[in-house]
Order: structure tokens, then C-alpha cells, then sequence
């Protein structure tokens, strides 16, 4: 019987040929990714001081500029609002969306963009200031609550409170800075978005310490970056990027010990760094040491997550379920091998 296994030439080919977009091609032609961004969100995507972009979703992509170009600092970033970020990737404005993005089934399906991971776990939370005295969001009824209107929170907060019998009034606007300061100038008394979001827009408050953040967590919100849906080769390349952040420090690859680790005899850091005949690029239109530059521009995933969002940082996030999963969290990545 002949044998129907693939060479990886092959498998390269026939995803090259479906490939409808070519954004391989036209990143590589234009020698930038073109990363679509926040407004900015401190922790996930926001310029410093000096205008250099910063962040979880930042990290992101320069991992994906590194595995595609060479170079992590190859990327254009181009800030969106929550309402014309969708439409600025499927139009080709971006070549990647890694905004601060929940993962739903519409967005999955109707808007030709695909997800190719989760980068964050995350869920609703809300906010309020302390001299009100509320201490859960039982207590909310009639209150005007503030967030970003083409967002997946105006259906969150509505379900919540039709689910409790309660009423509220929404203030949504377009820019996320024009949330927080209607929140800020008394225009709500509530402000709600994803919790991670919660804590980086608290800290963009004249008085941080006079707010606090409600227990409840009213609902699921997988952040994650997302391509157009039309481009496999593409959705790979940034399916595996992400994956590969993650499978790196579950073998404990950083950025600082990648090339001695290249050494190692754990045929799973082999298959990661590409050593030897350990070849999982070309299928996708890479080489050998597509996740080897990715991991040594921006550190493992844990690495990444300590540096922006951590205890040690501004949010002061614990790692929860954003966790490993051999360590009590959700962060899985499938097999590179």
C-alpha cells in the first residue's frame, strides 16, 4: 500500500498554496509587523515614557516579529479603540490583533478573524469608589455604571443584572481613557471591563487607593491575539508563536539561558529551540529557530507575565489561573513535536 504520510516539504506547500492572504509574504516584503494594539492599557499594551510600546500583548508580537523577521523591535503598533479594532484586521490594516480581545464564538465566526489562543485568562470585574460603602455588586441597583461601548461587558453587565432583578443605567464610550475619566469625574458610580483592566485603568485615577474592586468576577473573558481568518499559514505561525512561549517556560527556557539550554538532552527543548534535525518551521514557511528568536527576544511566558502584569508590577496580578497547568493553572499549550 503506498504510503500516505506527508514530507514536511509537502505539508509547507500545500499550506503555502492555501493560503489566500500570503501575510507571511507581505510582512516579510514590508520588513514590519503591522501589531494592532489598545489605546493604552497599562500591563498589556501602552507607551512609556519614551514612546516605546510595552506590555503582555506587546511582548506578543514582537515574539512573532522575532519568529518571522529576526527581530523582535520589527513591529509597527497601531492603537485601536474596542469598536474599529475588528474591522482594522480584516480590512488589513493590521497583520495582528493582540489587543486585549475576548475569544467568543461570534468573533469567531462572523467577523472572518480566527483566534489562535489564549494569552490571558481573565474575567469581568467592577469597580467603585470606596466612600460609597458597597461591598458587593448585589448591592448595585440603579447605579450608572461606565464602560467601553463594542465590548463584550454591555452584554456581561446586562445579563448580570437581569439575572439579579436589578436596573442600571450604561454610560459606554469609544476611547478607553474617556471611560475611566467619566468614571473618575463622578459621571457613574461603576466602572466595569475584564479585571485585568479593572486594575490597569485604576491606576490612571488621581486617587487609586480611594477605589476598590468588587469580589464578584461576572463572567469568562480568554484573552487572546487573533488573525484573519482567510491565511492558515499565518494562523499557525501565530498559533504556534504563542504556544511556544508557553511550552518554553514549562521546560524552563528563558531568555538569558536559551543558548546554553540549546545543550540540553530533554528532547522536548530540542524540538522547542530546533536542534538537530528538530525542523517544525518549514511546515509553516520558518526555519529550524523560528521559537528560539521568539523566546530570546521577549522571555518564556511566565517571563513575560512577571515583567508587565505581576506581583511585582503596578497591577500586582498573581499568577491564578494564568498559571501552568502542572502548577494549578490553566496555561496549556499543545505539544511541539
Amino acid at each position: 500500500m503506498k504510503s500516505k504520510i506527508l514530507s514536511l516539504a509537502a505539508v509547507a506547500a500545500l499550506v503555502a498554496g492555501g493560503a489566500a492572504a500570503g501575510t507571511l509574504d507581505d510582512v516579510k516584503a514590508a520588513g514590519k509587523l503591522k501589531c494592532g494594539v489598545s489605546q493604552g492599557l497599562p500591563g498589556f499594551s501602552t507607551p512609556d515614557d519614551n514612546g516605546r510600546w510595552t506590555g503582555l500583548d506587546v511582548d506578543y508580537c514582537r515574539a512573532l516579529a522575532a519568529a518571522v523577521l529576526g527581530d523582535g523591535e520589527a513591529v509597527d503598533f497601531v492603537s485601536l479603540s474596542a469598536k474599529d479594532r475588528f474591522t482594522a484586521l480584516s480590512s488589513g490594516e493590521i497583520d495582528v490583533l493582540s489587543r486585549n480581545t475576548t475569544w467568543t464564538i461570534t468573533r469567531d465566526t462572523d467577523l472572518g478573524i480566527t483566534f489562535t489562543g489564549v494569552s490571558y485568562y481573565d474575567g469581568q470585574g467592577m469597580m467603585v469608589p470606596k466612600n460609597l460603602e458597597i461591598t458587593s455588586a448585589l448591592e448595585l441597583d440603579g447605579a450608572t455604571i461606565c464602560t467601553n461601548t463594542g465590548t463584550t461587558t454591555e452584554l456581561n453587565i446586562t445579563d448580570y443584572f437581569k439575572q439579579h432583578g436589578m436596573t442600571f443605567e450604561l454610560v459606554a464610550l469609544e476611547n478607553s481613557d474617556e471611560v475611566i475619566a467619566a468614571y473618575g469625574a463622578g459621571r457613574c458610580e461603576v466602572f466595569t471591563t475584564d479585571r485585568s483592566g479593572v486594575a490597569a485603568e485604576r491606576l490612571k485615577l488621581a486617587n487609586p487607593d480611594d477605589h476598590m474592586v468588587l469580589p464578584e468576577t461576572i463572567s469568562k473573558e480568554p484573552l487572546g491575539p487573533s488573525v484573519r481568518a482567510d491565511d492558515k499559514q499565518w494562523e499557525l505561525i501565530s498559533r504556534w508563536v504563542l504556544n511556544a512561549l508557553i511550552e518554553a517556560e514549562e521546560y524552563g527556557i528563558t531568555s538569558e539561558n536559551i543558548e546554553d539550554m540549546k545543550a540540553s538532552a530533554n528532547p522536548s527543548v530540542q524540538r522547542i529551540l530546533g536542534v538537530g534535525d528538530n525542523d517544525y518551521g518549514a511546515p509553516m514557511g520558518l526555519d529550524s529557530q523560528w521559537a528560539t528568536r521568539a523566546v530570546a527576544a521577549v522571555g518564556n511566558y511566565g517571563q513575560i507575565y512577571d515583567r508587565n502584569v505581576g506581583p511585582d508590577t503596578p497591577l500586582k496580578l498573581d499568577r491564578g489561573v494564568n498559571n501552568l497547568w502542572n502548577k494549578g493553572g490553566f496555561m496549556y499549550a499543545p505539544p511541539i513535536r
